[in-house]
């Protein structure tokens, strides 16, 4: 019996060496799986109404033999998208669930470009995105100099709220006593730096001010980073608390002057900082860059539609005007080349695109206005629909009808933001309001090229709210968009790669006059 149990044993292994033997040579007879990296940034520009929006991927290729990407579209400020990575061979898949948004592209045999089509809801369109490599980890690490003046990281309480705000303080060299700011940022939840694809507005402008002797404190919102709370509850009523806890924190630092500490606001930072000024213990001062001056609900009415569901829907609408769009413009070039061709002359030709351009610009205002029109109707519905639940239904069901290709999942998480609690408190907000109240100095800046919240409307309301108030400057910005950065031909090369960078105009602007203020 031993020896049959031996022999069988025997027999046993014998077999699953040969098997062992006979795949190893099969896999060894069998080309290898095709593996590359993407490790790096995508980069390329997708096709809008009117123009292009500069967008990137992001890939990291993790230990595990996996990828991890994020989508940023600066403009939209989308930032940090997850997207997961599906390989087949050189046709790789991009896809952001959350913002229902794909690309299909083919890797180049160079590896330099992927080519393919970018797809939403009910529209797709070619896109070409470029390799940016990262910096090679085989050169030597360049030894980063410190910054010339102090930085904390400091927690500040507000006692109100029974939560904590994390930030960083960065206070100039020397014995002070210095001038200091509060950094308030735009609706959505920001970290401390305001950071939209590689543009730091919050971090690009602390550093240019502290070097010019002007502390800055810039926090992380409510539920990201360091800080507590939850994002998904706040109002505006909740950030102006924050604001105040930031500026009574301040106002306890001993290197700094208690007579000079304002508030610098972006977006709906700005309107939290005037509303901040109309209060006991105000700052001592207040820039807005951008502020609105118009309703909460005509601001988010009047917004560019976001086309990645960061407003809410996926505005097919306005992704078949593109279509329609590129249509006109490729039948007005067909014509005029009928036009060469039969004789007319430059002028002729010209005159006919100039007209096409122009009635082009005509039909798709209307269109626009349109749009806008649906969206206020929608808005308005959430703003009158007390019951979360109702406003929801209805609201999916606008959506669907709108959108009659978004999944359901989608559908509902747009109903969700437009009826979540900002929403809400935003729709019913009154930028002017308050504005009888704020006596402090106050420079309103804006850009001219701001295509979220037009430069001169807003600006007129808010002077005029704040017409009882003698210490009022208001400036607008040529060229300058929602994010302040420089035109396009003003970015530097880093690394080879023009950088967004915050516009100088705008940064000599906001010191001069906050140091104007110290010496009255």
């Amino acid at each position: 019996m031993k020896k049959l149990v031996s022999s069988f044993l025997r027999s046993w292994v014998v077999l699953i060496l040969i098997s062992l033997a006979i795949r190893t040579e099969v896999q060894a007879q069998a080309p290898a799986a095709k593996r590359y990296s993407l490790e790096g940034q995508w980069r390329g520009a997708l096709t809008v109404p009117g123009g292009s929006l500069p967008m990137m991927i992001t890939v990291t290729e993790l230990a595990d033999g996996n990828r991890f990407a994020v989508l940023d579209v600066p403009m939209q400020r989308v930032n940090r998208e997850p997207m997961t990575v599906t390989p087949r061979g050189d046709t790789l898949t991009f896809e952001a669930e959350q913002a229902g948004c794909r690309f299909v592209g083919r890797r180049s045999p160079d590896g330099q470009q992927l080519l393919g089509v970018w797809q939403q809801t009910g529209y797709a369109t070619p896109l070409t995105l470029l390799f940016v490599p990262p910096a090679t980890t085989a050169a030597p690490k360049t030894f980063k100099f410190p910054p010339p003046y102090r930085v904390e990281e400091v927690s500040v309480p507000n006692a109100n709220d029974h939560l904590r705000l994390g930030g960083t303080l960065t206070i100039p060299a020397g014995e002070g006593p210095f001038p200091a700011v509060v950094l308030l940022s735009d609706m959505d939840t920001q970290t401390r730096d305001a950071v939209y694809g590689n543009y730091a507005l919050a971090g690009g402008l602390a550093d240019f001010l502290t070097r010019r002797g002007i502390a800055v404190l810039r926090l992380d919102d409510r539920g990201i980073g360091e800080s507590g709370g939850d994002s998904t509850t706040v109002t505006t009523v909740e950030r102006v608390r924050d604001a105040q806890a930031a500026l009574a924190f301040l106002r306890t630092r001993p290197l700094l002057d208690i007579a000079h500490i304002g508030v610098v606001g972006h977006g709906e930072g700005g309107n939290i900082a005037l509303l901040a000024a109309a209060q006991p213990l105000p700052p001592a001062f207040v820039v807005t860059l951008a502020a609105a001056g118009m309703p909460g609900r005509e601001v988010l009415a009047e917004q560019r539609p976001s086309l990645l569901l960061r407003s809410g829907t996926a505005d097919t609408a306005l992704l078949s005007l593109a279509r329609r769009q590129e249509q006109a413009r490729e039948a007005a070039r067909l014509q005029a080349d009928k036009l060469r061709a039969s004789g007319s002359n430059v002028a002729q030709v010209e005159t006919y695109l100039e007209q096409q351009r122009m009635r082009q610009k005509a039909e798709d205002r209307k269109r626009i206005d349109a749009l806008r029109k649906r969206r206020r109707a929608m808005l308005e519905i959430v703003r009158q629909t007390t019951d979360n639940n109702q406003a929801q239904a209805i609201v999916a069901n606008m959506i669907q009808q709108d959108n009659p290709n978004m999944r359901l999942g989608l559908v509902q998480v747009a109903a969700a933001r437009l009826t979540s609690p900002w929403y809400r408190n935003y729709l019913s907000f009154d930028p002017l309001a308050s504005l009888a109240n704020v006596r402090n100095p106050v420079l309103l800046l804006h850009g001219t090229g701001d295509d979220m919240a037009e430069a001169q409307a807003n600006l007129d309301l808010l002077t005029k709210g704040l017409k009882a108030n003698k210490q009022v400057a208001v400036q607008k910005l040529d060229g300058i968009n929602h994010l302040f950065q420089a035109p396009t031909t003003e970015w530097p090369l880093i690394n080879g790669e023009p950088r967004p960078v915050v516009a100088p105009a705008a940064l000599e602007e906001i010191q001069s006059w906050i140091k104007d203020q110290v010496k009255k």
